[in-house]
């Protein structure tokens, strides 16, 4: 009976007032989503950093509490450098070449003049819908080195075939390709977005006053396409940092050649997490490298946010 009352007594909106039930609703329609995050982001984030401080054994009892030991010995650690620096390396070479590449295909594609754009657009958004592991085992293929087609047309013209997958030097080199390519519509349809949403009144008066297309560009859609760029980097730079799945597809070859090879040249952070966790069985030293990797995502987001945001106005 108290219970209907009180009901009742929502419902009629005697006990809150308007703002407050519209804000409740919110909250309750909220609920499920935020309900997903906390179990499937904040929880396990927090459990990464608790883990962090134990030597845990997967698989094995007696976890023992060594506060910031984990930490120390990454310090020290050779091989968690080499993939920080292949991390940084394929995150700061990347990330610009796309996004260079990919606003001057959305440029482009953006022309009121140019015949057979919807098309174009499609061919060049394909690649990033098609299954990353589909895409990274036909690239396997096209940068084989004896019987590859990308060697091949290399040598057609004179021009010596690099060893790709199998030489140190060139096995990163070759991921960046394949993920530049695939990743270049995605963004290319970001940009478009953006550049969509300024005014073609702008453009017009500019050309009244005798701005040529460099001068637009640089005055005009730069500044007014700034939230898209800083949108499209952050999202673009999380996305190098955690690159796991083309290094693990490639660089593999059966039980005896790991991936992350030749020469540990192509070993990324995440890669080497997954090593220490599931090869090593060490989930407290693993989650000690998730730490720092969330740490690092974290400063080079804010980083970017404050280097790239500017204010704006039409």
């Amino acid at each position: 009976m108290a219970l209907r009352l009180a009901v009742q007594t929502f419902r009629e909106g005697r006990l809150l007032s308007y703002r407050a039930r519209q804000a409740l609703w919110g909250y309750l329609f909220l609920l499920p989503s935020l309900a997903l995050f906390v179990l499937v982001v904040l929880w396990p984030t927090l459990r990464a950093f608790y883990l962090s401080l134990y030597r845990w054994p997967l698989g094995e009892a007696g976890q023992r509490y060594i506060g910031l030991a984990n930490f120390a010995a990454l310090v020290q650690d050779e091989l968690f450098r080499i993939a920080l620096r292949n991390t940084l390396y394929f995150t700061m070479v990347t990330v610009p070449l796309t996004l260079i590449l990919a606003l001057a295909i959305a440029l482009l594609l953006n022309r009121r003049d140019l015949p057979g754009k919807v098309p174009l657009r499609a061919a060049y958004f394909l690649p990033s819908v098609a299954p990353l592991v589909a895409v990274a085992f036909a690239w396997r293929w096209l940068l084989e080195p004896t019987f590859g087609p990308i060697n091949w047309a290399l040598r057609s013209t004179g021009l010596p075939g690099p060893g790709w997958l199998g030489s140190p030097q060139w096995a990163l080199p070759g991921i960046m390709l394949m993920t530049v390519w695939r990743d270049l519509g995605f963004y290319m349809v970001i940009f478009l977005a953006g550049l969509q949403t300024i005014p073609s009144e702008i453009y017009d008066a500019a050309a009244l006053d005798g701005a040529g297309s460099w001068r637009m560009l640089r005055h005009i859609t730069l500044p007014l396409l700034n939230p898209t760029l800083v949108l499209a980097a952050v999202v673009a730079v999380i996305d190098r940092i955690q690159v796991f799945t083309p290094i693990y597809v490639m660089t593999s070859g059966g039980a005896n050649f790991l991936p992350g090879g030749p020469l540990n040249s192509t070993r990324t952070l995440v890669l080497e997490i997954y090593f220490t966790a599931f090869r090593k069985l060490d989930l407290g030293y693993a989650a000690a490298e998730t730490v720092v990797l969330f740490m690092i995502l974290l400063g080079l987001t804010v980083l970017q946010l404050r280097l790239l945001e500017r204010r704006f106005e039409y």
